[in-house]
């Protein structure tokens, strides 16, 4: 029951997730389009029963993220959010009666057996609910740091795949730190009440992360091509948060032999991510901007 709930909860944040996304891009494709900011555009959602549904969506997944971390350790609930995107295209192909090829099918396989090899190998444990202020500080400096840096980086670049990719590895940093202080707010909430809650430093710490990954995330899907930044953001907030798991709260993997198949695990699911990453239907879900050869459509294009 131990790990039981924990995937439970965190699928169920995946799954949230990939409603929340189609919904929203659903709900987009109906309201008219500007090439620029345009003012009334969250006016126009709000009268959409479609974009406020995945907007319910989106607090459903915060939820149960909250509830994963809770229970369970980040090893195991972080690297879960892989199943964000094959849910996704999946979702996509009920609810909005597009057509996931073969090859797509294949690839969320991989994507899944790949994710089972690596948490089976690694058998991840840990049930520490506390972290010291002295192993925070070191963390956060080094997470910012690396946040920071990667974003100058793209800033050096022009538009295209490198620049797509730093973002795409500083948005996987920010969503990692950001589920690693969720975790200690909700370990808070739960062993002193909702006053501690509110007055608890790591609680004001996860929101301000969350806000500067959404920023970062939206800014790398601008950036490039998708299949630059996901495989980045994929593969980065799983392995971010197994480090923060393992030197913040203590959790434990396997290590010796068991390396060989946690690595091909991580092999599965890369190559899984990289070809989901080139599939039209997924630039049309998250990434409208690109054609599906990872060039920039211009305002006229089709």
């Amino acid at each position: 029951m131990h790990t039981v709930l924990p995937v439970v909860f965190a699928v169920c944040a995946a799954l949230s997730n990939a409603v929340a996304t189609v919904l929203q891009r659903k709900a987009a494709l109906t309201v008219p389009r500007s090439q620029g900011l345009r003012a009334g555009l969250i006016l126009d959602l709000l009268r959409r029963p479609v974009w406020l549904a995945g907007i319910l969506a989106v607090i459903g997944a915060a939820v149960c993220q909250a509830l994963a971390l809770a229970t369970g350790p980040l090893t195991i609930v972080q690297p879960l959010f892989v199943l964000e995107l094959p849910l996704t295209l999946i979702v996509a192909s009920l609810l909005m009666h597009r057509h996931l090829p073969s090859a797509g099918w294949l690839a969320v396989a991989v994507v899944v057996a790949g994710l089972a090899v690596a948490l089976a190998a690694a058998s991840p444990s840990g049930n520490r609910t506390h972290v010291e202020l002295d192993r925070w500080i070191p963390a956060l400096a080094v997470g910012a740091g690396a946040v920071v840096a990667l974003a100058l980086a793209a800033l050096k670049r022009p538009e295209g795949r490198a620049r797509a990719a730093c973002l795409g590895a500083a948005t996987a940093i920010s969503y990692a730190v950001t589920a690693a202080l969720m975790k200690a707010a909700m370990h808070i909430l739960d062993e002193q009440g909702l006053v501690e809650f509110f007055t608890a430093w790591q609680t004001y710490a996860f929101a301000a992360t969350g806000v500067c990954a959404l920023f970062l995330l939206e800014n790398s899907m601008q950036a490039g091509p998708l299949v630059a930044s996901q495989p980045a953001l994929t593969l980065g907030d799983a392995l971010v948060s197994l480090a923060l798991g393992i030197l913040l709260y203590e959790e434990t993997i396997r290590s010796g032999w068991w390396l060989l198949p946690q690595l091909f695990g991580v092999a599965l699911i890369a190559a899984g991510v990289l070809a989901l990453a080139r599939i039209p239907l997924t630039q049309s879900l998250v990434a409208p901007g690109e054609a599906p050869g990872g060039e920039r459509q211009t305002a006229g294009a089709p």
